[in-house]
Parts: structure tokens; C-alpha cells; sequence
């Protein structure tokens, strides 16, 4: 038994409060021809051997995930390839067979997208009877808590001096909010960025989606971008190597669009100092969501190419993190990308994949932001308020106080009032399971996290828990 990563605690947490499907990571492998069932059988379970991370299951102890052996092995059609997950039964991925086809999905508390790319090149030399270079044992959750904590201070100077709480996105024909998982739609096409000097493709798009949505009104733009923190000793292995950060841009329409590129990729390369460790631990007061802003993009590089596997790297989850997800994929036949959107919030999302292409034709890098695309005056949402919590508890009222010494037990400190913000005093993700775990062994009451979320003081969890 271990420890879950950071990484994995996030995931584990937007799970107990619904995800759905947006944790399932589907990849789908075409045969040139039907594989023999007995050797890629015998594949699958070379590669559960030789990524144990995949037979594992979450277990709860004390507020904290720990990654236990699942009460099933993955196997080649073991299970069903649809439905949810069972956390706490396991296994976290699923491998079934049908016809020419291998199915698999994963869960991503055990999985990324550079994990399909290992996947399917160990999967590959297994069937094909060639062993894979040695992995060294390595505590993966361990090395990153040592290296989250070293680098912690410098990152909280970091973020304090640029966080600002995402708010909704204007787009033509609605507004994006949504920070939560839910049910989405998807759209698929291919985008042709323009080869700039000093510049990266993703660099590129990057701009060009923080211009776009300037266009549409938005002045501050944020869009939260997922990065790879695997180190070297973790290159050719399965699992959830992966953080989500901020990156915010306030484009001038008076700018010329290489300016502009180049000042975003100056901010993303200071982002990537502090890519592993998570922004809810360096940023004091962030609710827990399952997408950092409502708008997120991905970019990573098709995986290997083996003569007679073709591989759908992009399918779909049926779901959507946030309200808006791009993700790219470069490949040999150039950029494709998948347009991941909650339907509700993005009612048009082939006008705005034909402004990002329209976009990206016209980009030239002296010309001015507002020369490349028309700029809107859309007025931007007053924020949503606050909740506060209803309750008024009597100073001498016996389970305030048990409350209160739970708290303060966990946090450390004292004393905290009953209408102190448990994000305000410092308190993340991990306090609160702890804080929920305390609250179910001593008074046998169950915390939902979203109520908890929904009411994060003392007063407030003490109405919740008479209600």
C-alpha cells in the first residue's frame, strides 16, 4: 500500500463528488488484421506485471488515498469495457477484444496521455515477443512530495504575484462557467499554424486562442494548460504524470501578434518552474474543481507508430472538464484537434473552431491583434457571489465545539471561529478529507464534499449536519 500522488488525491476528490466519465481515458487499437486472443492475452498480462500502478484500487484511510491491490487483475476481456469504475474494488483499466479492435479504457488516476504512447509500444513488444528495457523500482508518490516540498515557498512567491480567480468567458452566442465535469460534446478538426520564429506550434495556438478570446471580449484572459511532469526516472512508465497551471494573458489589440506570442511563451516557460506542484497548495482559498479555469487545452505528440496497429489517440470520453477543452494532437498528417465542450455553455462550437482556423490563416507576425481578427465589446458577467453560510450557532453549543476541535486538530492552529473560510486559512483538498474522516469516526456523520464545499466554515458544516 502507498500513498497517492498529489495528482491522484485532485482526481480522487472531483470523483467522490460525481466526475462521470471525464477521468475515463478510452484508446483504441485497429489490427491490420485479427490478432492472435492467446498472445495478446499473454501481452496484457506482461504489461500489468510490468506496470503494477494498473492492478491497482483507491483506498480511504483517514481522509488520504492509498493506492491498494485491486480485488480483480486486468486481464483481456475480464471486464466489461463500458460503465464506471469501482475505486475501491479496482482495477483501474480494461483491455476487451472485439474482432479487429482492442478496447481499452483506463481511469486517470492511473493514466496520461504520454501513458498511451507506453502503452501501446510495451503492448507491441510483447505480443511481439521482444522485451522492454528494464524499469528501476521507484516510489513514484514519495519523490514527488519531496520535490513538491522543496520547491513550495518559491512557488507560492510565484503564484501570489499572478493568481487571479478564473471568471466566465464570453464567446459569441454565450458565456463559459462551468469549472465542473459534466456530460459534453466533442468536434473534431484540423488547425495549420503558421511556422514562427522562436516559437513552438502549441506556443503558436496558445497565442492565437488567448487572441481570440480577447476578441470576444474578454480582457483578461486565463486558460488553465495541462503539462507533463514526468521526470527522467519516470520516462517509460504508466501512470498519472500530470499537473494543471494557469496561464494568464492580457492581450493588447495594439500589439503585433510576435510581441504578444512571445511575451505568453516568456510566462508559460516561468510557469514550467513550478509545473509540479499543484496550485492548490501554493495558492491559498482555491475551491477544488475538476478544471483550473473554464477554458483548458492539451497539447502532446502522436505516439508510436506500429506497422499494423492503427491507433484512435484522441477518442472520446463522452464528458468534458470545464466548459471548453482543446486538445491537440500533432501527428504525421499535421494538427489535429478534438473540441471538448459542455453543449449548455459553447451552443456554437463550429463558429468557434472556424474563428481559430480563420485566425491562425491570417497570423503574420507584425501585424496587430485587432489587424488579425475583429475585436467585440461584449460586457463581461459581475462574478458570481459568495455563498455564506446560514447557520448562527450558540457559543456553548456542544457539537460547534467537538466541530472546532476537529479543525483545529487538523489545521493545527487555534482558534478558528465558527465563520472562518477553511480555504482562507489555508486549508486544500486534503484537509478536507481528513476533516470529513474525523467528523464519520467520531459523531458517525457523513460529509458530502460538495456540501462541504458549498459551506466551508465551521457554522456552515455545523447547519449542514443538523439539516
Amino acid at each position: 500500500m502507498t500513498e497517492a500522488t498529489f495528482t491522484q488525491h485532485g482526481m480522487w476528490i472531483m470523483e467522490t463528488m460525481g466526475a462521470g466519465s471525464a477521468y475515463h481515458m478510452p484508446l483504441t487499437v485497429r489490427f491490420a488484421a485479427p490478432p492472435d486472443r492467446e498472445r495478446l492475452a499473454a501481452a496484457v498480462t506482461r504489461l500489468v506485471e510490468r506496470h503494477p500502478l494498473l492492478a491497482c484500487a483507491v483506498e480511504e484511510r483517514s481522509g488520504v488515498p492509498h493506492l491498494i491491490p485491486a480485488a480483480l487483475r486486468p486481464a483481456l476481456d475480464a471486464q466489461p469495457v463500458d460503465g464506471p469504475f469501482d475505486l475501491e474494488k479496482g482495477p483501474l483499466i480494461r483491455f476487451t477484444l472485439a474482432g479487429d479492435r482492442l478496447l481499452v479504457l483506463a481511469h486517470h488516476l492511473v493514466f496520461d496521455g504520454q501513458s498511451k504512447d507506453v502503452l501501446v509500444a510495451d503492448l507491441a513488444a510483447f505480443y511481439e515477443g521482444r522485451e522492454p528495457g528494464p524499469l528501476q523500482a521507484l516510489d513514484v508518490a514519495a519523490a514527488q512530495r519531496e520535490r513538491v516540498a522543496a520547491q513550495l515557498e518559491d512557488a507560492k512567491a510565484f503564484w501570489s504575484a499572478r493568481w487571479r480567480e478564473p471568471g466566465e468567458v464570453a464567446v459569441p452566442g454565450g458565456r463559459l462557467r462551468s469549472r465542473r465535469a459534466s456530460e459534453g460534446g466533442v468536434l473534431e478538426f484540423t488547425l495549420e499554424p503558421p511556422e514562427l520564429p522562436g516559437l513552438t506550434r502549441f506556443e503558436v495556438v496558445l497565442a492565437a486562442l488567448h487572441t481570440l478570446l480577447r476578441s470576444y471580449g474578454n480582457e483578461h484572459v486565463v486558460t488553465a494548460v495541462d503539462l507533463s511532469t514526468r521526470t527522467p526516472a519516470e520516462t517509460g512508465r504508466i501512470g498519472a504524470f500530470v499537473n494543471e497551471v494557469p496561464v494568464f494573458g492580457e492581450p493588447s489589440p495594439d500589439a503585433s501578434f510576435a510581441d504578444f506570442a512571445a511575451d505568453l511563451r516568456a510566462e508559460l516557460r516561468l510557469v514550467y518552474g513550478f509545473r509540479e506542484v499543484p496550485v492548490a497548495r501554493a495558492v491559498p482559498g482555491i475551491r477544488p474543481h475538476a478544471a483550473l479555469a473554464p477554458v483548458s487545452v492539451s497539447y502532446r505528440k502522436a505516439g508510436p507508430d506500429i506497422p499494423g496497429w492503427q491507433v484512435e489517440w484522441l477518442a472520446f470520453n463522452q464528458a468534458v472538464r470545464g466548459a471548453l477543452q482543446l486538445q491537440l494532437l500533432d501527428g504525421p498528417e499535421g494538427l489535429t484537434a478534438s473540441l471538448r465542450h459542455d453543449p449548455q455553455e459553447l451552443p456554437d462550437p463550429g463558429r468557434f473552431a472556424a474563428d481559430l482556423q480563420a485566425l491562425l490563416a491570417r497570423i503574420e507576425p507584425g501585424r496587430t491583434l485587432k489587424e488579425l481578427v475583429p475585436f467585440h465589446d461584449l460586457a463581461a458577467a459581475a462574478p458570481e457571489a459568495s455563498r455564506q453560510a446560514a447557520a448562527e450557532a450558540a457559543p456553548d453549543d456542544p457539537l460547534l465545539a467537538e466541530i472546532t476541535a476537529i479543525w483545529e486538530e487538523v489545521l493545527k492552529f487555534s482558534p478558528v471561529e465558527p465563520h472562518d473560510d477553511i480555504f482562507d486559512l489555508g486549508g486544500h483538498s486534503l484537509t478536507i478529507t481528513q476533516i470529513i474522516a474525523r467528523i464519520r469516526k467520531r459523531l458517525g456523520v457523513e460529509i458530502e464534499l460538495d456540501d462541504f464545499f458549498d459551506n466551508p466554515t465551521i457554522a456552515g458544516l455545523v447547519e449542514v449536519m443538523r439539516r
